[in-house]
Formats: structure tokens, sequence, C-alpha cells
């Protein structure tokens, strides 16, 4: 089973939208604040295609001001990535691109509509943990506590009877696909959090091991790579100054 599910997973990621002969791609270019947030995910897009890319962090508010100056911020919103000649907005739109793009977005519509779905759940669950460093101190602990509630009552038991119905090692075809990459996102987002968070999800555990072992996202989970840590005190400060909220 293993052989070939390897065997599946380089096929999937053997022509990862590779540039003619001779000719050298730029790699992309990320613009965000210095930290996690809604640009989190798209670098574990990025990562898992075993793509390169650079990054340009947004500490101020001059900084800001310039891309919307310059017309780069269609709603005034970041994330921004600069791809293949075009600036785009707009996180799900971006991590859409990016999974066509690299042939992570499944076979046929059926299989696509589904890692939308999955994804769209994940990112439910990731955008509560984001929005949580935001929160006053008097509330953080209750806040928390009720994200890992609604990990473990809401959204682990889809994915684990997903799994479970599914009988594969992905969660859409037999093949590595962009929801398999926020699953695992969304599954260490929240361990960190509490830690024991899977011990009744037997399956996810094994799906947590089988995609950190996949190599290039266990590349990305090494120290020293471009994957950013939990928001702290400095990260929510400079997202305030930024966007003066």
């Amino acid at each position: 089973m293993w052989q070939l599910t390897w065997l599946i997973l380089l096929s999937s990621l053997g022509d990862l939208g590779n540039p003619e002969p001779g000719v050298m791609a730029a790699k992309p270019k990320l613009w965000y604040f210095p930290g996690r947030g809604r640009m989190e995910s798209i670098r574990w897009l990025l990562a898992a295609a075993g793509v390169e890319f650079e990054e340009e962090f947004l500490e101020t508010r001059e900084q800001y001001e310039k891309l919307q100056k310059d017309g780069r911020l269609l709603f005034g919103q970041v994330p921004l990535v600069e791809i293949d000649g075009m600036m785009l907005t707009q996180t799900r739109a971006i991590l859409s691109y990016l999974a066509a793009k690299y042939n992570l977005y499944g076979k046929d519509l059926k299989e696509t509509v589904r890692i939308n779905m999955y994804a769209d759940g994940t990112q439910d669950l990731m955008g509560m943990i984001m929005m949580a460093a935001f929160k006053p101190p008097e509330e953080k602990e209750e806040n928390i506590a009720l994200i890992v509630t609604k990990a473990k009552t809401r959204y682990f038991p889809v994915f684990e009877k997903i799994l479970k119905d599914h009988g594969e090692d992905f969660l859409v075809g037999n093949k590595f696909s962009w929801a398999d990459v926020q699953l695992l996102e969304a599954i260490l987002m929240v361990e960190e959090l509490n830690a024991s968070v899977l011990s009744d999800f037997p399956l996810l555990k094994a799906f947590k091991t089988r995609i950190s072992n996949i190599p290039t996202i266990k590349k990305f989970l090494q120290p020293g790579s471009q994957r950013k840590p939990p928001a702290d005190s400095h990260y929510v400060d400079v997202v305030r100054h930024v966007l003066q909220f």
C-alpha cells in the first residue's frame, strides 16, 4: 500500500507547473505581516508543491499604503501574491489557483468540489484560531477551550468518518491534494492548543503521521523553514499598527 501511495504521490508532484526547458520561472512573491494569518495556508500549499517563494513582510503603515497607492490590493486587503505575471488577492482565490496550477485539485469537478468542501471546513476552524490571538486576555482561555471543543465535536469527527468511509491514504480519490495539506495544517494548529486533541481519532492520528512524512511537507515542518510560529503579542501589535484597528 505504501509503495503504491508513493508512486501515486510522485506522479502527482512530478510535473508541478514546470516552465519550458531553459526558461527560469520567477519565484512567487508573498506580501503579508510577519506571521501566519491568512497567508499561512498559502505558504503551506506552495511548500507542499515543492515551490520556493519569496516574502516581503509588512511591518509599517507606509508599506501597506504604498501597495494600495500602487493599485496592487484589489479590495485594499492582503494576502497579496505575485505569480505568473499576476497580482493575486483574496485568500480563497489564491489557494484555488495554486491547487489547480500544481495538480492538487482532483481529477474532475466532483473531486474538486469535495476538496473545496473539506478545505472550507478546515478554514473555518483555523479562522477561529487566528482570531483568538486578537481577543482580550480575559477572554482567551475560554475562547481556546471553545475552539478545542468544536474541533473535537464538529470538525475532527467529520474527517475521521471521511477517512473511514473512503478507506484510502488521502481524503479525495487516492491522490495527495490541497484538502490533505490544509487538514494537516489545521490538526497541527489545534494540537498547539491541546496536545491530546487527537486521542479519540485514530485515523486522523495515522493521517497526520502519513502526510507529515511526505518529503515536501516534512521539509516545511523542519526548523528554519518559512513556516511561521503561532501568533504572539508582537504579531498582533504589528497587524493592529499596519491596519490601524
